[in-house]
């Protein structure tokens, strides 16, 4: 079992039913063959508010998967947004 695979085991023990993602990487194919259901994104900030939709309209947790620096940079904006709808 490599990282990504145990990282997969770990989500699924934890409910995860949904995983949105960009872009392609290890962790989503482990998740996929875990039977994890993997969303793919066109861009970061859209997946970041399909992961939101997703936890406040059903239960349980969704979780969303990003690439190194260049990813996180780009979804401040959303996350603040996101993390503002929430508080109100």
């Amino acid at each position: 079992m490599n990282g990504a695979a145990a990282i997969a085991e770990i989500l699924k023990r934890e409910g995860v039913e949904f995983l949105i993602a960009y872009p392609i990487n290890p962790i989503i194919e482990a998740a996929a063959q875990a039977g994890i259901r993997t969303i793919i994104a066109r861009q970061e900030r859209p997946g970041l508010h399909m992961a939101d939709g997703f936890s406040r309209i059903s239960s349980g947790q969704r979780i969303g998967v990003l690439t190194k620096p260049p990813s996180v940079e780009r979804l401040s904006q959303a996350l603040a947004r996101v993390l503002r709808g929430h508080k109100s």
